[in-house]
């Protein structure tokens, strides 16, 4: 398992990450099940100011003294490292096919991308295909339980909070690597930390839609919950499950009302529905 000091910011870059994929989805009418809220919105707040005090200024400095190629090749060794995660989950959901696709994509790049610094599987028609055990348990048909913001871990459900501890312990070759070697001033967390930052700077340009948003709680909420969605369906899940789910199956959704909300909230806060305002 990830030290806790590290997990915030993956579960921050992850959140940013999908706001960025949902950016250009239809308005979607703001899910009311979360009987967490209250709780939620006030650990929303506090890891928003650690991101913000800590994490975020980083993965700035991270940014000034490497360039893109860099940290794609950075970003390609450890997306093919963590492979092992993807292979095991497509295991224990019987999906052989995919866990022999995603085997062949690791060993690909191993050796042809030197050691996962580049990624030639790509170009051979071996996609990048991600899952965890919380995907795992969600095709099992356990229910996605409640929606919850933990500290320093940030979104979950209480299905999907399962993947930090088994894949962490069980699949993940950089946590694996961490407990079980130990040395005097914690270097066995530099590849983490490496990998965290990275994953963080890379989620720079999505937080300008996450400003723009008139209740950026609710918006990561809900981006987090529809990307979820996408990877149990493989990107394709039916138009009546995103219906559910987005309230559209309901008589009283108005999307006219629902963007009026926003642009009222854009009127009020010109100055954070501005690219060019945002922090560097």
């Amino acid at each position: 398992m990830p030290h806790p000091r590290l997990l915030p910011w993956l579960r921050r870059a992850a959140v940013l990450g999908a706001v960025a994929l949902l950016a250009g989805c239809a308005v979607a009418k703001p899910r009311t099940d979360d009987p967490l809220e209250k709780y939620n919105r006030k650990v929303y707040a506090f890891n928003d100011a650690v991101d913000q005090a800590v994490i975020r200024p980083v993965a700035v400095g991270y940014r000034k003294v490497t360039n893109p190629p860099v940290r794609r090749s950075i970003g390609d060794f450890f997306t093919n490292l963590r492979q092992p995660v993807t292979v095991a989950n497509d295991l224990l959901q019987a999906r052989p096919r995919q866990a022999l696709q995603s085997t062949g994509r690791f060993l690909v790049n191993l050796t042809l991308g030197i050691g996962g610094l580049f990624d030639p599987a790509s170009s051979l028609g071996l996609p990048l295909q991600q899952t965890d055990f919380g995907i795992t348990l969600a095709r099992w048909g356990v229910p996605e339980g409640d929606y919850i913001v933990l500290p320093f871990l940030g979104p979950s459900t209480v299905r999907d909070v399962w993947h930090v501890p088994v894949d962490g312990y069980f699949f993940d070759p950089l946590t694996i690597y961490a407990r079980n070697h130990s040395y005097h001033y914690g270097q066995q967390y530099i590849p983490q930390l490496v990998y965290l930052v990275n994953l963080r700077s890379r989620a720079f340009d999505a937080e300008s839609f996450l400003k723009s948003a008139y209740d950026p709680y609710v918006f990561v909420r809900d981006a987090y919950r529809q990307r979820r969605l996408y990877k149990i369906y493989d990107g394709n899940p039916p138009t009546s499950v995103i219906d559910r789910m987005q309230g559209l199956d309901q008589d009283n959704f108005d999307p006219d009302q629902l963007l009026e909300e926003q642009h009222q909230w854009e009127n009020k806060h010109p100055d954070q529905t501005n690219p060019s305002g945002g922090k560097g």
